[in-house]
């Protein structure tokens, strides 16, 4: 079994920046990789949003259309943890954020990740 811990979520107005991180517990050797998924206000479990993944072992990351080039996934492999900084924040980015992690996937889906977080709140005012 592999525990989630998400951190960092908070209020920043358009234009700012959060750094959302993730640190694993248990099992994290088994993992392949991990990444970040997000729902919306008013959007149901199933609609939720892929962010970034990043592979545990190496450095491959991918990023959802609507996020590349304002936000980055990387992991401190010292500290164990992996982060998504987010910069030139919208309105629309406003959701919970979930870390996701996986033993055997890497992907966009929901249904290739075995593990979740609990979601941290980013909140994006105008």
């Amino acid at each position: 079994q592999v525990q989630l811990v998400e951190s960092g979520g908070g209020m920043v107005q358009a234009g700012g920046s959060l750094r959302l991180s993730c640190a694993p517990s248990g099992r994290t050797r088994s993992i392949y990789a991990m990444g970040w998924f997000r729902q919306a206000p008013g959007k149901e479990r199933k609609e939720r949003e892929f962010v970034a993944y990043i592979r545990w072992g190496g450095a491959n990351t991918y990023y959802a259309d609507s996020v590349k080039g304002r936000f980055t996934i990387s992991k401190d492999n010292a500290k164990n943890t992996v982060y998504l900084q987010m910069n030139s924040l919208k309105p629309e980015d406003t959701a919970i954020y979930y870390c996701v992690a996986d033993e055997t996937n890497m992907g966009v889906q929901q249904s290739m990740y075995d593990y979740w977080g609990q979601g941290t709140q980013v909140t994006v005012s105008s």
